[in-house]
Parts: structure tokens; sequence; C-alpha cells
């Protein structure tokens, strides 16, 4: 597949995410039945997801604990770990902007990627195996990728091969592979929507793609529109990295004119990132208390390294001075090809507002530290230690304690 005037857009799409973290965190559940679900012990709740071998067996997501274990009686069954879901997922939404500064995530375990500059500069879709192959050798996580030339049909591709599958879905291949799919397997259609367009005689998504759009649009609102226009393969939705809140990070990258070791070069991109980054920022009213650098060498190979900052950013002078600190610490001195700046955790200014004044916050912590002192003393002493008479000078304090170097 290659980008010309098109655009090249991954879906990625972890397997099985949370029986697959919790895989990694305790190897002795690879290759078994496991399933992720509350209150095992009481054999209460419902299946929040389960590993392919669990799903082989005839476990199934929403489905019960106890009819789970009955279909599946050898069933390893876990809680929720959100906290550790959640930092995986920060760890793969990571790797993935190793590739493309242009990654949009859509869930705790999904996102798309617009790769079109990276398949323009010569790289094939051997970049996915590449991508997967990665992700499961660095963080332990399997997942499927797929390649189309719009979000849609990206998402359609990475649910056509599961687990570890990458799929191709050109628009020219639609009436041979996404055609003939039933209407309740396309993306944006639920099971009421599936009900009333059988209800049409729409029984596949082509049938959707070949239905009159007047109709469609006239039953379904302009909702209908977007799922005629989508069946048809057009969809023009970009790829946008600030579309979330809650993995919501802001960064810019760049790939430089000729690979350079210039460090006034070097410096200047820095500079000149520091302050998109930081423009995009107070247009969002949002600070960032992490800074990451991403460098690209000229044979491809790319880092990505980050400083966890004790006090939360938005100037760009100060994101230029974390930036070049971590290049200069990072950097192998080999020919550098792209850069990048993203500020990660990022959080609205209005509940961040404590922390910027650094003035304020010493102050208080001081103000604390005092408080505390005072009670203790109170507590020996009593209320009358602080009964200070105030007719007395300065003067007459040093004259008493001449050899005081402080009031």
């Amino acid at each position: 597949m290659k980008a010309r005037k098109g655009r090249v857009v991954f879906h990625i799409d972890m397997n099985s995410f949370y029986a697959s973290v919790e895989a990694v965190h305790d190897p002795s559940l690879r290759g078994k039945p496991l399933a992720i679900a509350g209150n095992p012990e009481e054999r209460k709740g419902i299946v929040v997801t389960s590993s392919y071998e669990a799903r082989a067996k005839g476990v199934k997501t929403t489905m019960q604990v106890w009819e789970a274990l009955r279909k599946c009686p050898e069933l390893i069954i876990r809680p929720p770990n959100f906290q550790r879901y959640r930092a995986a997922s920060l760890e793969m939404f990571r790797l993935l902007e190793e590739y493309s500064p242009l990654v949009e995530p859509v869930s705790i375990d999904e996102g798309y990627m617009d790769m079109t500059d990276v398949f323009r500069n010569g790289a094939g879709a051997e970049i996915a195996g590449e991508l997967q192959e990665k992700m499961k050798r660095d963080l332990g996580l399997p997942c499927s990728i797929g390649i189309a030339p719009n979000k849609f049909l990206a998402k359609m591709a990475s649910d056509m091969k599961k687990p570890m599958g990458i799929t191709i879905l050109r628009k020219r291949e639609l009436d041979t592979k996404l055609w003939p799919l039933a209407i309740g397997e396309m993306h944006g259609v639920g099971e009421k929507t599936a009900e009333k367009m059988k209800s049409l005689s729409i029984e596949t998504i082509g049938d959707l793609a070949g239905s009159d759009m007047q109709m469609i649009e006239g039953v379904f609102g302009v909702r209908g529109r977007k799922l005629h226009e989508r069946a048809n393969g057009y969809d023009l939705r970009e790829v946008d990295p600030e579309s979330v809140n809650v993995f919501k990070s802001i960064g810019n990258s760049v790939t430089l004119p000729s690979d350079t070791r210039n460090d006034e070069k070097i410096a200047s991109t820095l500079k000149s990132l520091s302050a998109s980054v930081a423009r995009r920022m107070k247009k969002k009213e949002v600070c960032s208390s992490n800074i990451q650098i991403t460098i690209r060498y000229k044979n491809r190979k790319t880092i990505t390294r980050s400083r966890q900052l004790t006090n939360p950013l938005t100037e760009e002078e100060e994101i230029f001075k974390e930036a070049y600190f971590l290049f200069n610490k990072y950097w192998n001195e080999e020919p550098v090809r792209l850069l990048g700046i993203t500020s990660l955790d990022v959080t609205p200014l209005k509940e961040a507002y404590k922390q910027l004044d650094l003035f304020t916050y010493k102050e208080e912590e001081k103000q604390a530290k005092l408080s505390e002192t005072m009670e203790k003393l109170k507590g020996q002493f009593g209320e009358e230690i602080f009964n200070i008479k105030k007719t007395k000078t300065q003067k007459e304090e040093k004259k008493r304690c001449p050899k005081r170097n402080k009031p």
C-alpha cells in the first residue's frame, strides 16, 4: 500500500487487553483460560474480558461469572486492576508515538495513527509488522492492526483478523472484503440500528452502500447519511491527537531538511517545537507535568525519553529547557533525522493552579510546618507561650541579645 495523494491510517486494537496485561504481570497465566471479572470469590459479577483460550471454550464478554465457569470449569478469574491497565495503556501509546506524532487514542486499548508521511518517505506495510512485533516484545501485549485510507476502513480492517492480525483494506476491495459482512458487524451500527436496517431489507454492509441515501437519511437522520457514506468507503475525519481527554497529550515533531549533528540547528528546532507545544497548551488551557522528547536517527532508530516534573509548566522557555536537557542527556551524537516534543500528563489549568504558583506552594508548606510546631509548643508549655508583649522594640531586643543574628 503506497501513499501518494491519499492518506494511510492505522487502527491499533489491543487483543484481550486486560487479560494480556494480567499475563504480563503474572507470566504463569500465559496460555491459560483467563477472565477478568468482579467478585470472583462469590462467583458473581460479569466477565469484562477474557483471553482467547477462554473464548475458545465459550466464555464471552458480559457473561455472568457462574455461567462462564460452567462453560469452562478450569477458568482462572482475576478482579480488574484499572490502575495497572491505565499504566500499560500509557506505555502502549508512547510506543505508538515513536512511529508517528499523529496518534489518536479512542479508548484505553485502541487508537488511530496517521502514517501517511511515514509511507511517503519510503516505508511500506512491513512497518506494521515491525510495530506489532515491538509491542509484543517490549510490552508483552498482542495487537491487531488495520491499514486503510481512512479511520472507518482501518477500524473495520483491524477487526478482520484477530489475534495478532494485520489487514489492509483498500477502497477497490470493498466489494469483496467489506460489503459481504452483515450489517450488524459495521462499526457504528448498534443492535437496534441493525434491526431497523433489516426491516428495510438491508442485511449486509453492501446493501446499505447500494441503498438510496435520501431514504436512509430520512429514516436515520444525519447519522444515516454518515453510515451510508462510510459503507461506500468515505470518511474525512482526521487523526486528531487532541480529541480525547483522559489520555490527552500535546506534541509536535518535525523531520529535519537533512540529517544533522549541528547543535545550533538542533537547539533552534527544539525552540520552535517548544513554542508550538506551548501555544497549543495555552489554547487548550492546560499544563503538563511530564515532558517527552523523540529522537529519530538516520537509520530510523527512534527513542523517546521523558522527565517527570515537580511542578507543572506551560511556558515555551520552560518546555525548551526540559526538552534540551533531555536531548543532551540521551543523544548519542549520531545524525538526527526527526525531533519531537510532547507534553504528557496534561491537566486543566483550573485544576492545577495551586501547583503552578511555586512561591505560594513553598509559603504554604512553611506555614503548615510552623503551625505544626506552634501546636506542639502550646501542648508542652501552654497557650501563654506566644503572648509576647508588643511594646518592646527590635533595638531593645538586640541590646538584650547582642549576639543574635536574627530578631
